[in-house]
């Protein structure tokens, strides 16, 4: 008899599915999601949206999503200082969902996706979820440095020429912005490809540091893809959003599955995004974790990477699986992502803050977590 394995796509059999543990532990900084609860004021206005839209559940939901599309727009717009269109803007259930409706559209089976890692795990999965061939591309010549060049971008992306480049910024495990020169590099060099810049992470970023939406005008191929788990504590909601050329939106339509967005679910990223406000309030607070977090992993005598996100990839770990073991055994869990040395640290409230790095430096007193002698 046939099992199910072998039913199974033979480019899918040995893979493994994404997920980050969910334990019950007293310090949860290992998904990047705000340690802050929403705030009341937000809670009323879900309540009041969810109590409008409940009667009408026996129907289905606005498919075009109009108001959220306004809204997010409006948001953008304000945010970025550039002028975004509501038809410029999508939605999905997450920017995960986002992102497979652009591979969906532009990918498939003979098509290759170019990334440069370490980055967002995601971006492989979903990429060779559709069959698409994924490209791991460098990051830099040296394996110590995590920054992109506009250069060694450009020319692994004419030596590919793929048909969707992921480009991520501030950079998932690492912390890193991109600078705009290297979206424009890339850009120019694959000229057969939809370049998508994931900001996921971009309300975090230190002052100055640019959004890639400035540099949509004249650039139909180009793509800004942002969420509201992260900087909006949404995480549980589930919205994702790009900012592209209307034309670029359009053309997502062919492959959405009809009436994605849930009422209830353009109900409350509406209550959200009247109140931005009090949603991004957090920010600020998030980011001085952020930056404490750094001050006292450097104290320890660790390396952190500069962050411009709401996490810190951190170096100088001889055994990073023990470690994140021992954390663990202390109650505080954090993220092994795979990169020798290194774990990524969530930055959370203060008192998230003094407790991992309490852990952390029982944990590196102890004779097991220190470098073997010679």
């Amino acid at each position: 008899m046939t099992t199910l394995e072998e039913l199974l796509r033979p480019d899918l059999r040995g893979r493994e599915a994404y997920g980050a543990p969910q334990l019950d532990v007293p310090v949860a900084l290992n998904t990047n999601e705000s340690s802050y609860e929403v705030p009341q004021t937000v809670v009323d206005a879900i309540v009041r949206r969810v109590g409008e839209v409940a009667p009408t559940l026996n129907r289905y939901p606005d498919r075009e999503f109009a108001a959220v599309r306004e809204a997010l727009a409006a948001y953008l717009s304000s945010t970025t200082g550039c002028s975004i269109g509501s038809d410029q803007v999508w939605a999905a259930n997450g920017s995960n969902e986002v992102l497979q409706h652009l591979v969906q559209a532009f990918g498939g089976a003979e098509r290759t996706a170019l990334g440069f890692t370490p980055s967002y795990s995601m971006h492989p999965i979903i990429s060779r979820g559709i069959g698409m061939t994924w490209i791991d591309g460098m990051r830099s010549s040296d394996p110590g440095r995590f920054d992109v060049s506009a250069d060694l971008a450009a020319e692994q992306a004419r030596e590919v020429d793929p048909h969707v480049v992921f480009l991520c910024s501030p950079n998932n495990p690492t912390g890193t912005a991109l600078g705009l020169d290297v979206v424009e590099a890339v850009y120019d060099a694959a000229p057969h490809a939809i370049i998508v810049v994931d900001e996921a992470y971009a309300e975090f970023a230190r002052p100055g540091t640019p959004s890639a939406v400035t540099l949509l005008p004249g650039r139909e191929r180009l793509v800004v893809t942002r969420t509201m788990s992260k900087a909006f504590a949404f995480a549980g909601v589930r919205v994702g959003y790009l900012a592209a050329d209307p034309e670029l939106t359009t053309l997502l339509r062919l492959v959405r599955l009809p009436y994605h967005l849930s009422a209830v679910t353009q109900a409350v990223a509406c209550a959200a995004l009247e109140h931005t406000g009090d949603m991004l309030g957090m920010v600020e607070a998030i980011k001085a974790s952020r930056d404490a977090l750094v001050d006292g992993l450097t104290s320890l005598g660790l390396t952190p990477v500069p962050s411009d996100a709401n996490f810190v990839l951190v170096g100088g770990f001889p055994d990073e699986h023990a470690t994140w073991q021992a954390l663990l055994e202390h109650g505080v869990l954090v993220r092994d992502v795979g990169i020798p040395h290194h774990l990524r640290i969530t930055a959370g409230t203060p008192e998230e803050t003094q407790a991992v790095l309490s852990a952390l430096r029982e944990v590196i007193a102890t004779p097991s977590q220190k470098e073997p002698s010679s």
